[in-house]
């Protein structure tokens, strides 16, 4: 029996600008998905799907997740399960929504276990691409930071290259720890129709659109400097400017808006969709853990579930 572990992840700055090539900065979540594989007496690579999900999530994602498997097989395992057949069951404490890099979390920890399964040996570079791989089925052309997260952890400046070299990719030491809730909306749009919307909406504003890129530079720019010296009230201040942009160019939608207000009104310095949007997480910064466990009372009062997750290094502690 082989296992694999892929990690969730939250954008703090710059989602969907990140897939025209502009910096971003996101983080690992110690919340994960794990994948289990067995040999297994049906021909085939099987998969059990036993994760917390939110409503609809699996069945809607049933087809991309076989189709994400041909996928990293064709591109990277080179394997014949109907000779040597498998069972995966995934499980693990990521509650799976849009925004979180379900999907991404998914395909990362099977890329791990197929390779000690198989003793293929894999390192984490090789592993990183099989995420990449897998997640184009749900994703169309990701960026690469939701494998990149799930691969690696911890928080990193993100940027995609356009052309053919390796995307930029620098760990990020921050001063201060970060109390963060992620609440998931109870609605999903697939990340594909969104990210089409976006590009519609910027050819039909390219002059907007320009400014907004402009602004999401200034903004990650900043937000790199704020996170460095710890200065929360500024990323708080940087997270609220982000979800306007990402409101003007389609990503977000009344559910989210109307639960980074409650968040913001129960205390967040800053709060703001995550991910592909139009559905799924948006996240929230709290300035301590009491303020955390406020937000995420007032959140579950009204029927949300969520995650609590504590991202970023503290240099006290040397961790």
């Amino acid at each position: 029996m082989a296992t694999g572990i892929g990690f969730g992840k939250m954008i703090l700055f710059g989602e969907h600008f990140v897939v025209y090539g502009y910096p971003s900065i996101a983080s690992g979540i110690t919340e994960h998905t794990i994948a289990t594989i067995e040999a297994s007496n049906e021909p085939g690579f099987t998969v059990v799907d036993n994760r917390n999900a939110s409503k609809e999530y699996k069945d809607k994602y049933r087809k991309k997740q076989r189709d994400s498997i041909q996928m990293m097989n064709k591109a990277i395992w080179g394997l014949d399960f109907e000779k040597t057949p498998i069972k995966c069951t995934l499980t693990g404490n990521l509650l799976c929504a849009s925004g979180v890099g379900a999907s991404a979390a998914s395909c990362v920890s099977m890329a791990r276990a197929v390779s000690e399964h198989f003793s293929l040996g894999y390192d984490d570079e090789i592993i990183n691409k099989c995420g990449l791989e897998g997640d184009k089925a749900y994703a169309g052309n990701p960026s690469g930071i939701d494998n990149t997260c799930s691969t690696y952890g911890g928080f990193m400046d993100y940027k995609k290259n356009l052309g053919t070299g390796p995307h930029h990719i620098q760990p990020i030491t921050t001063k201060k720890k970060l109390h963060m809730v992620m609440i998931a909306s109870k609605k999903m749009t697939p990340t594909t129709v969104v990210i089409e919307g976006v590009r519609e909406w910027g050819l039909a504003n390219p002059e907007r659109f320009a400014s907004i890129m402009a602004e999401s530079i200034a903004i990650h720019g900043m937000g790199m400097i704020a996170l460095k010296s710890g200065d929360l009230d500024t990323i708080g201040k940087l997270m609220n400017r982000n979800h306007e942009l990402l409101q003007t160019v389609t990503a977000s939608r009344k559910e989210l808006d109307d639960l980074v207000l409650l968040c913001r009104e129960n205390g967040a310095l800053g709060a703001k969709m995550t991910g592909g949007g139009r559905g799924g997480y948006m996240i929230a910064l709290a300035p301590d853990e009491s303020v955390q466990t406020r937000i995420a009372d007032a959140a579950r009062a009204r029927g949300f579930e969520l995650m609590t997750p504590i991202i970023g290094n503290d240099e006290n502690n040397g961790e």
